[in-house]
């Protein structure tokens, strides 16, 4: 396997767990919003935009490949 197919696969990777993430990250927004914690769930959403945006350039990255 050359370079570019393992990039690509790491990449795939990368993308994925990073998705699964923020999944997780908004399902405990969604827990502490419920447990009355609102600014700490406020926090974690804008976590979650910076993640999302990091996400995008690994998208960007494998589609460049």
């Amino acid at each position: 396997m050359d370079f570019v197919e393992k990039a690509r696969i790491r990449l795939e990777h990368w993308t994925s767990h990073s998705d699964q993430h923020m999944e997780e990250y908004d399902r405990f927004a969604e827990q502490l919003e419920k447990a009355g914690k609102a600014e700490s769930a406020k926090h974690v959403r804008e976590m979650i935009q910076f993640a999302s945006k990091g996400t995008e350039c690994l998208r960007k990255a494998l589609a460049a490949l």
